[in-house]
């Protein structure tokens, strides 16, 4: 995967589902633009207001676990609350899990700019350091 400098994401082409890729010096750096890379790719939340605070603790797993985890939350909250996130913050727990902190607005408040991920593949999913730090590469059922 060619990456940008530091820390980001994007959508790549593929057929009939969304693929993200997200990149960042450390582990939770690179889970955080994962689901800012999910989120954009349906949502346009540049208009959102500011949102309100939320916490999710993924427990301790793989690597591979603790990214499906977070992408599977959002999913989740999205379609019981309405909400998504606008901002996210992923610290890691001594248990070896890590905590999703993120600022969340009501999924009304955005702009749809694409098909609404239902789900997590875990073909071809991949997450762990690279030499530069940590990327990862999540299809998205839509």
């Amino acid at each position: 995967m060619e990456r940008g400098p530091g820390r980001g994401h994007r959508a790549v082409p593929h057929t009939a589902d969304v693929r993200i890729e997200a990149w960042a010096p450390d582990r939770e750096g690179c889970l955080a633009e994962a689901v800012r890379a999910a989120v954009e790719t349906f949502a346009d939340f540049s208009g959102a207001g500011p949102g309100t605070g939320a916490t999710v603790d993924v427990p301790a797993g793989d690597d591979e676990d603790l990214l499906v985890g977070a992408l599977d939350e959002m999913i989740f909250r999205l379609e019981t609350e309405g909400t998504l996130p606008v901002a996210v913050e992923v610290t890691a727990r001594p248990d070896g899990g890590v905590r999703v902190r993120w600022r969340v607005v009501d999924a009304d408040a955005v702009e749809p700019v694409g098909a609404v991920p239902k789900a997590v593949s875990l073909h071809e999913l991949r997450f762990g350091p690279d030499g530069r730090g940590w990327s990862c590469a999540v299809t998205l059922d839509v």
